[in-house]
């Protein structure tokens, strides 16, 4: 694959022109969300008059006045040539530039799911401030789902989601991790991670509701690989929400994540006291592989107590 050259990201101030004026078919429109374009009024409004002039068209009538002079923005770059087609992500501002190969249809796109692996996992995703609680880590800025799931909010309506470390070091390492497939809507609250450890199989509820659109395939062969690094290269899934502000409602943040995961722990030592008797002063027996050292725990109650499923 060859290289990108990734820029830093545009300040607050740096104005953001919105895809239909970079493709000319209007003079002038700057984009203040980011590239949100579901949830842009004006491009809801300029892609229904571009459909319905294009259907006129089908028809053989011709538009008439300004209105009927509208096409899509993506048609409107299909008429330059090939190497003045600007990829999405330039115009996003996020790389040089690099032509479009896929005539704008993204989610067929290699470099696409490439950007997103690179770009975003290392260049967003990827924690700095860290909160410690009882050794179990929680990044700054990471929402957590009380099934031990967490999301991380990134460009537009778009989150990434993952497995938090508490879940990873108790049942885990898993020898697959499986997701739902690409473009399916899936509910908060409502199972759809799926890990598997030799014979044992558990299912995660999903933090967020929306439709998915990537997953990270390398943990269908090598679910392990998520708890070596749970909060970046670890991820599962992103998902585009359309629901975001009123699902946050129910996820946990800064001293509300770190309460849950004090209590959490603080079960776990009961019932690891429960089973196996009063544990050492240092607490040793919470390091990674909790349940491969304890199967007398029990995977299923493990599994209910604290995934909640």
């Amino acid at each position: 694959m060859e290289s990108m050259d990734l820029r830093h990201g545009l300040t607050k101030e740096a104005p953001l022109r919105c895809f239909w004026e970079q493709a000319g078919v209007v003079s002038r429109k700057l984009c203040r969300i980011r590239y949100d374009c579901p949830s842009c009024r004006f491009d809801r409004i300029m892609r229904r008059i571009a459909d319905e002039n294009k259907q006129l068209k089908q028809e053989g009538k011709v538009p008439k006045g300004k209105r009927g002079k509208i096409i899509s923005w993506q048609e409107a770059m299909r008429t330059r040539p090939a190497f003045r087609r600007p990829c999405v992500h330039h115009m996003k501002g996020n790389i040089s530039f690099r032509a479009c190969t896929h005539d704008y249809r993204c989610s067929n796109c290699d470099f696409d799911q490439y950007f997103h692996d690179q770009y975003v996992v290392h260049a967003v995703v990827r924690p700095v401030d860290v909160l410690d609680i009882k050794g179990f880590r929680i990044p700054q800025g990471y929402y957590l789902h009380s099934g031990h799931t967490w999301i991380k909010i990134e460009e537009s309506s778009t989150v990434r989601v993952g497995i938090d470390e508490f879940a990873l070091r108790l049942l885990g390492p898993f020898d697959r991790i499986q997701t739902p497939l690409v473009g399916k809507e899936i509910q908060q609250g409502k199972v759809n991670i799926d890990v598997v450890r030799s014979t044992h199989r558990a299912s995660l509820m999903s933090p967020v509701s929306g439709v998915v659109t990537a997953v990270n395939a390398k943990l269908r062969e090598k679910g392990n690989a998520a708890g070596q690094d749970p909060y970046s290269d670890g991820w599962v899934m992103t998902i585009h929400t359309k629901t975001l502000r009123q699902d946050l409602k129910n996820l946990m943040i800064h001293t509300e994540s770190a309460e849950f995961m004090e209590g959490e722990v603080e079960r776990l030592y009961e019932v690891i006291e429960e089973t196996a008797g009063p544990l050492a002063t240092d607490g040793g027996l919470l390091a990674n592989n909790i349940y491969g050292h304890m199967p007398e725990l029990g995977w299923e109650r493990l599994v209910r107590s604290f995934l909640r499923t």
